[in-house]
């Protein structure tokens, strides 16, 4: 390697290591523009991790998730989680259309600032009676942390394939749009399912 060629490959890798020093600091006056808008939505388990849902239900039995936001809009925003319930027949959202489902128990709302996390623990419980006759679950009231929701029109059946009553919490995003003048579905949702069966139940209502 000649004299020139050393020289050359001494600049380059000193320009290397002096861009890789000062990058950081270039970070301050240089703002780049942010291209991606949009807002995270997350159910994490009781521990606050990705894991330990609840999935096998008893009657009046207290369980906690942490419902999450971060705002990634550009602004500050106001959201509406609305609160749902389903069983394995009723309507779920439509993401690939940007359509809520029609079912509605409850509503939360919150105020995030752009770029800020909200979250919230939620404590709930479900008060319902087994119909042997029926081979059917129905629902009297769901407890959400201070709140009593009526469930007296919500029925799970039985499922022989998987052998449960299967039912679907889930939760909907909807933001704030100020030209509607009200909320609108903002295409995300997280969800629960529960299975109702279980040795509990079995023993209140004779069911085995």
């Amino acid at each position: 390697m000649s004299f020139d060629e050393r020289k050359l490959l001494f600049f380059t890798a000193s320009g290397i290591l002096m861009l890789l020093v000062v990058s950081p600091a270039l970070n301050r006056f240089f703002i780049f523009p942010r291209t991606e808008f949009f807002t995270e939505l997350w159910l994490l388990g009781p521990n606050q991790k990705a894991e330990g849902y609840p999935f096998n239900v008893t009657v009046n039995e207290k369980y906690e998730v942490f419902l999450g936001m971060a705002n990634h809009l550009g602004y500050a925003a106001y959201y509406n989680v609305a609160v749902k319930f389903r069983n394995e027949t009723q309507p779920y959202p439509d993401n690939l259309n940007y359509t809520p489902s029609s079912l509605l128990l409850s509503n939360i709302y919150a105020f995030v600032l752009d770029k800020g996390i909200w979250e919230l623990p939620l404590r709930f419980s479900f008060s319902y009676t087994y119909n042997e006759t029926l081979s059917q679950v129905k629902f009297h009231t769901m407890q959400l942390n201070d709140a009593v929701l009526g469930m007296e029109n919500y029925v799970l059946f039985w499922n022989s394939e998987r052998k449960g009553f299967f039912g679907n919490l889930f939760f909907e995003l909807w933001i704030y749009n100020t030209t509607a003048r009200g909320f609108l579905y903002h295409g995300r949702f997280v969800s629960l399912w529960f299975n109702l069966t279980s040795t509990k139940v079995g023993m209140i209502n004779g069911y085995s």
